[in-house]
């Protein structure tokens, strides 16, 4: 195994996949209410061919997987393609971002395989609240969700948007999580991929206003060191069992340490999240191309990477973002 370095110096060892670009949510920062328009199921990367691409990846130095979509769990045959993954020699850690509306009864399956760590996408506890913002009433799946990932002890991050007028007044509720359990709570910048090109704030929450709002409430909240490569800025609450995190992910402020590539669901092979895709490897599988070709093309595209998201959003082809998040996994 080789570890690839991109042209700026940072090392890669990190693939976030979506594995479907379908939702069971329909939240409006992500998507218009009725939905986007969804790919085609021949379009899709087929599970084999996914695994080939992970494999492909390992030998280049990624030694960690986030599952994400869409929703991963509306994909038939996700827990099948789980246990594939979890045979991948090298490949050091499996994670899975979901939104908990199917999750928890596969809780006990997501232990035995492996799965080391769960991002639950959760913006409000009050459940009117929690509707207002996915337009579906599903806040009681999502909680038992919650429950089953403690209760089997699955290292477990909440990811909370924040947005002017919908659900600021869960930061408080939200933070008090981590007084009695020992999961991390993080506050996430709201971002424009909705769906429709349309974004406008109120009031924009970024991450020192965040701050802010935990400081009137927490004096005492202090910084913890950040993990390498860490997306988030890290804080900890006096007597609390779990963390804090805040992600600039609209700042765009922790760039210079990034270790991610991204893989949509057909096949668009991005280097940033605000990039509007490198090349589509499925069209090169398909097209009959062996593993080292594809793996040059990887290679390629890791020594021609963008700076930041900001230069990266300024070499798109197609203009401003206007895709939405479930496309793209996050």
């Amino acid at each position: 195994m080789n570890q690839v370095i991109d042209n700026h110096g940072r090392p890669i060892n990190y693939l976030r996949l979506a594995v479907t670009d379908r939702c069971n949510l329909r939240c409006f920062y992500c998507m218009p209410e009725e939905g986007i328009k969804y790919v085609p199921k021949p379009h899709l990367l087929t599970w084999e061919e996914m695994e080939r691409v992970i494999r492909i990846l390992v030998r280049m130095g990624v030694d960690k997987v986030r599952i994400t979509g869409g929703e991963p769990f509306v994909r038939r045959g996700i827990m099948e393609f789980l246990e594939e993954l979890s045979q991948i020699e090298g490949l050091q850690q499996i994670n899975i971002t979901t939104n908990g509306v199917l999750t928890a009864p596969l809780v006990p399956d997501l232990k035995r395989i492996g799965i080391k760590s769960v991002n639950l996408s959760l913006d409000s506890l009050d459940r009117q609240r929690f509707f207002d913002i996915t337009r579906r009433d599903e806040f009681p799946n999502v909680w038992q969700t919650f429950e089953a990932l403690q209760a089997y002890n699955i290292s477990t991050k909440i990811n909370t948007v924040v947005m002017s007028g919908k659900n600021t007044d869960d930061i408080i509720p939200m933070a008090e999580l981590t007084r009695h359990s020992a999961v991390s709570v993080r506050f996430i910048e709201e971002m424009p991929f909705n769906g429709d090109g349309a974004h406008e704030y109120q009031e924009f929450w970024n991450y020192p206003r965040i701050l802010d709002e935990l400081k009137k409430a927490y004096p005492g909240i202090y910084k913890l060191p950040d993990p390498p490569a860490s997306t988030s800025y890290n804080y900890q609450i006096p007597g609390h069992q779990g963390t804090i995190g805040i992600i600039a992910a609209f700042s765009r402020t922790f760039c210079g340490t990034c270790n991610r590539l991204r893989l949509t669901p057909q096949g668009q092979f991005r280097t940033c999240l605000y990039d509007d895709g490198v090349f589509n490897i499925r069209d090169l599988i398909r097209q009959g191309l062996n593993d080292e070709t594809l793996q040059t093309y990887i290679y390629e595209a890791l020594q021609n990477r963008a700076k930041d998201g900001f230069e990266a959003e300024a070499r798109r082809k197609v203009g401003v973002v206007s895709e939405s998040m479930s496309t793209i996994g996050g």
